[in-house]
């Protein structure tokens, strides 16, 4: 646990939150400034600034609960969809740095995030850029 970090006062029961779900490594919590309500926030309790020093062994875990609240979400607001989002870095959206995965409720035509304009590669580009990643891959 990281003292500064509120995510980890929150993960832990320090700080209360209106949890939807807890495990031996996780706390799920409802976002207090939601996209839509329903909005849940999944905290590893295990502090890691984000996905590059997460543990392999909590990276493991987080897709499971994920899904698992994201199917309550779902069942319970009978939305469209659900959006799983988790941000790197101040360029990538990340505000608070401890890793934490968001499952957003979505319904047709609400017009909220992720949206990006498409892009596209010339010719042998992307290919080329694959390679370079792969090399990057250990």
């Amino acid at each position: 646990m990281n003292d500064n970090c509120i995510f980890c006062k929150i993960a832990a029961g320090q700080i209360p939150s209106a949890t939807v779900y807890e495990d031996d490594d996780f706390r799920a919590i409802l976002d207090i400034a939601p996209a839509h309500k329903g909005h849940t926030i999944i905290l590893p309790k295990k502090h890691a600034d984000n996905i590059f020093s997460l543990d392999d062994e909590v990276a493991a875990k987080v897709f499971p609960v994920a899904k698992k609240v994201a199917q309550a979400v779902k069942d319970t607001l009978g939305c469209d969809g659900v959006n799983i989002l988790q941000n790197n870095g101040t360029a990538a959206g990340q505000s608070v740095f401890h890793l934490h995965v968001h499952v957003v409720p979505r319904y047709e035509g609400d017009g909220i995030l992720p949206v990006w304009p498409q892009g596209s590669y010339e010719d042998g580009e992307a290919a080329a850029l694959a390679a370079r990643i792969r090399a990057n891959i250990d």
